[in-house]
């Protein structure tokens, strides 16, 4: 698991004429990207493993631009526009609780009555808390609140338990 990889941008423009190509960051907060070496790149259905020559922030933080090897001019850098970075997961640091949030995905969730909703999709962002997106019989968003929604996470066993009682209104999200 720990050399699974796990995409965290993408290269979706070139900057300038020496090779810099521009980054499209999945991560939060979005520069964290640049912290990362070596990056995977998929081209033409095929990982390769590239390290970062150098990086920079543009635009008053919403720009990300780097230097990979091997890119030494723009022509060489066009053929990267569209390719999709990942990150070896061993890179991650891992957090207190010792998952991550891509690891919620495929997750089981069911009821402390032990009613099965169905499967982590995604998770959203709102800003006030992250919500858990599951599908099943029907689509459920449920918050990401510790001991008031989420009662326990058990990655291992791909399961989480939620308080949580399906309503008429749970079907029309």
């Amino acid at each position: 698991m720990s050399d699974e990889k796990l995409v965290v941008g993408q290269i979706n423009g070139i900057f300038g004429v020496s090779g810099w190509v521009k980054i499209f960051s999945h991560t939060d907060p979005r520069k964290n990207i640049l912290d990362y070496s070596p990056w995977w790149i998929k081209c033409k259905d095929e990982w390769r493993q590239v390290k970062i020559l150098d990086s920079k922030v543009q635009s008053g933080g919403k720009t990300l631009v780097a230097l990979i090897e091997n890119v030494t001019d723009r022509d060489v850098a066009r053929e990267y526009m569209g390719c999709e970075i990942a990150i070896n997961r061993s890179q991650l640091q891992q957090a207190n609780d010792g998952w991550f949030w891509i690891d919620l995905i495929g997750c089981q969730v069911t009821t402390q009555d032990n009613i099965a909703l169905g499967e982590v999709t995604e998770i959203v962002q709102t800003g006030a808390h992250d919500v858990l997106r599951i599908k099943g019989d029907q689509e459920i968003l449920i918050p990401f609140v510790m001991d008031r929604f989420i009662q326990s996470v058990d990655i291992d066993n791909r399961q989480i338990i939620v308080d949580w009682e399906l309503e008429e209104e749970d079907s029309e999200i």
